[in-house]
């Protein structure tokens, strides 16, 4: 659809033409308010209004009244509900896991003139409604008065304001926002929108792996999983529902449902949610820092399990090992030649047929999957397996999934003239939503676990077969949701049976940081995915994701997507990065094991030495992470909210709370650097600046990279060099103190 710039057709998605039974019902003015159980419940009207461009009321159709509810938590968050009549309001959701720390905090209402106040018990002013009528000097008719509106502020850590956009419309008729509205088609409610004010100054982040700048005001998003195809576009494999504002709160919007958010896009005087579904559970987060403010969000949906000690260290894959031959014959040279490395990653070739996923090794090819398993532990290797939730025409189990409904029937035959690699490549997806399918997807898994398989690759599920019946969900609001569903799955089986809870996952929503990891799926080898993975990685870290990796150096090539050669800077610039992120994986579609790029192999190894030395760090501060509000890979607003330049810099980050890290993102091999307020130490040569300012031009060679340490800080490092994590004692681990005798890292 060509936009039109109005809010009714580009932003709450009615037919330009106006030719579809559906309606508009904008809140007025509320009529009552009560206490109810410790919620205070406000009576809204809802207005109908005429089916046009400009909003004009249809008074020959009665309000319809349905009850707003407003629920207080103590954590400093408040929560908004409105049902319309069709959803009641509940803590049970696959969303939601509330923390220990949360508790409902009772609210009351006192009636103050024109104005309902709500308090806490202990005297705080958590939201005021403002019923009075407007203060006018009146002298002109030439328009019609505006419509009544809902005027609601909150204040849910009592200090912040934050209030419903009730005045965004340039004249009367001439709307750009609404507090909150719902529509009606062919009858039935199907859309519900709620927006808050923003400031003219206003900056937001988060929403998930966001392949955009740091400022995310001005853009308009689309809450829709589906395969990104890249890094660089508008397509996310991980939209998650929550925001972050300069104006130090959040909003999560509790729902599965595809939906829209337009963060001062339509409008900059307000920030926008519409749900495809006809209800609003939004939770409002107010905190003195991000970090609180994050912390809040997994307070609502989860905290981050720790993973494993060997997920720390590097993994190996391409796209992909054919043989157990082809896969014991680089893990012994990796050995031989000294290469630390923790992890082997199988992908799409150990089946029978390549991609035709049936849970089972190629006989053939891996003729004694268990002991070939078995010795690659002894060498100190785990293995990982890819595999993904549908089920092939072909596959062993086809006929197994079809009757038992394991697999969704569908509804039509899917058109699909080849492979793109999606859902409709495949005769249907595992159905997460019925217990008996889920049991037999475990027991797949379990028969792979138990031969030793230490990891399951989730891969996909980002996209569902939406032309089936799914037994506890329409495929609508499925879609989102069913990326939880799956991992939970493999993450609950993999821990049951190895006692590690990890999986490697691409797509997210709320609630998926509890089973970590995810990584950033399929991006060009090239500067701008090196960027663009970065940009994802930021804003993922602020959706309440702890742990988060990519593809080293890139998955795909270009200009063919398959075979074009890897230039070797991106080679070693990408594996610095992934150096200093939470997880460190070499995947791609063609080969990745360092000594193919005989010029920097040596460089290679040096760097993956030293991510072997920082694992004791790392440690640290991934527990930090599981018990708080902080990611391993951390924008730079986390620790500089009130600075603005922070809100534009998005090709920097600190890696845990100590170090600042720079990447090196294209070939001249300079780069500006911005070092925030404080005193830095070079880790790397030791030389002592100091912050807020920029270092212009900086020339960075190829083997070097700018990383920086708060000075006084203290680093945990692993004094040994070791060939995978199974050699290391922690206990050994020793301070590397970054004070005035701290001449480098690497300075002898």
């Amino acid at each position: 659809m060509k936009p039109t710039n109005y809010h009714l057709f580009d932003f709450l998605d009615f037919d330009t033409e106006l030719l579809r039974d559906e309606s508009l019902w904008k809140a007025c003015k509320p009529t009552a308010v009560y206490e109810k159980d410790g919620d205070i419940c406000v009576t809204v009207p809802f207005q109908k209004q005429l089916l046009a461009n400009d909003m004009v009321a249809d008074t020959a159709v009665p309000r319809e009244e349905y009850t707003l509810i407003i629920r207080q938590y103590n954590i400093g968050i408040t929560r908004l509900f409105l049902g319309f009549g069709e959803y009641e309001l509940t803590d049970q959701s696959e969303m939601l896991q509330f923390s220990e720390r949360i508790r409902r905090v009772p609210l009351s209402v006192e009636k103050q003139g024109g104005k309902w106040i709500l308090f806490t018990q202990d005297g705080t002013k958590r939201a005021v409604i403002n019923v009075e009528e407007p203060a006018l000097d009146r002298w002109s008719e030439l328009l019609p008065d505006p419509q009544e509106t809902l005027d609601i502020t909150l204040y849910p850590d009592g200090k912040r304001e934050i209030r419903l956009a009730a005045y965004d419309h340039f004249s009367p008729p001439r709307y750009d926002g609404l507090p909150i509205a719902f529509c009606k088609r062919t009858g039935k409610k199907e859309r519900a929108t709620l927006s808050f004010e923003s400031r003219p100054d206003e900056c937001f982040a988060g929403t998930g792996e966001r392949f955009f700048k740091m400022d995310l005001s001005g853009q308009t998003l689309f809450l829709k999983n589906q395969d990104g195809q890249g890094v660089n576009n508008r397509r996310t494999y991980k939209n998650i529902p929550f925001y972050l504002s300069s104006r130090m709160y959040g909003t999560f919007y509790h729902t599965c449902a595809h939906s829209k958010l337009s963060l001062a896009g339509h409008s900059t005087r307000s920030v926008q949610f519409l749900s495809d579904q006809a209800m609003l559970d939004a939770f409002v987060i107010a905190g003195d820092t991000m970090e609180e403010i994050l912390r809040g969000y997994r307070d609502l949906t989860g905290y981050p399990s720790m993973p494993p000690l060997w997920s720390f260290g590097v993994w190996m894959s391409r796209m992909t090992y054919f043989s157990a031959d082809e896969v014991n014959e680089i893990c012994d040279r990796m050995r031989a030649e000294h290469y630390p490395c923790d992890v082997i990653h199988l992908d799409t070739g150990w089946f029978r047929t390549d991609w035709l996923c049936e849970w089972k090794f190629n006989e053939e090819r891996f003729p004694d999957p268990k002991g070939f398993i078995q010795r690659l532990k002894k060498n100190g290797y785990r293995v990982s397996l890819w595999q993904l939730p549908y089920v092939a025409e072909d596959a062993e189990q086809i006929e197994e999934a079809k009757a038992n409904e394991y697999i969704a029937p569908l509804t039509k035959q899917q058109d699909t003239d080849g492979s793109n690699f999606s859902a409709l490549d495949y005769a249907g997806t595992i159905d997460f939503t019925y217990p008996k399918a889920t049991e037999w997807y475990k027991g797949l898994l379990k028969q792979l676990l138990d031969m030793g398989v230490t990891c399951i690759k989730t891969d996909f599920g980002e996209n569902i077969h939406m032309d089936a019946v799914y037994k506890g969900m329409k495929p609508e609001l499925l879609n989102n949701l069913y990326a939880l569903l799956y991992q939970k799955a493999a993450y609950e089986i993999t821990k049951e049976v190895t006692g590690d809870g990890i999986v490697w996952a691409r797509a997210a929503w709320a609630g998926c940081q509890r089973y970590p990891l995810h990584w950033g799926g399929d991006s060009c080898s090239s500067w701008d995915g090196m960027a663009g993975s970065l940009k994802g990685g930021l804003h993922f870290g602020l959706s309440g994701f702890a742990f988060w990796s990519h593809d080293v150096p890139g998955f795909h090539t270009l200009p063919n997507f398959m075979n074009s050669i890897v230039a070797e800077d991106v080679y070693m610039r990408w594996t610095q990065f992934g150096v200093f992120t939470s997880h460190i994986r070499y995947h791609g579609t063609n080969k990745r094991e360092p000594w193919h790029y005989p010029a920097i192999a040596p460089l290679v190894k040096k760097w993956w030495k030293l991510r072997y030395s920082l694992i004791p760090y790392i440690i640290e501060q991934s527990k930090l992470a599981v018990e708080s509000g902080w990611p391993l890979l951390q924008a730079l607003i986390l620790h500089h909210p009130e600075d603005k330049l922070c809100w534009h810099i998005d090709d920097e980050y600190y890696f845990g709370n100590d170090f600042l890290v720079a990447p090196v993102m294209n070939s001249e091999n300079r780069r500006d650097i911005y070092l925030p307020e404080g005193q830095w130490v070079n880790f790397f040569t030791g030389e002592r600046l100091q912050g807020g300012r920029w270092l212009k031009e900086v020339y960075v060679p190829l083997e070097e990279m700018p990383v920086y340490v708060r000075e006084n800080a203290v680093i945990p490092i692993y004094p040994e060099e070791v060939n995978c994590t199974d050699e290391m004692d922690l206990g050994k681990s020793i301070a590397l103190r970054i004070d005035h005798n701290y001449k480098g890292f690497w300075t002898k």
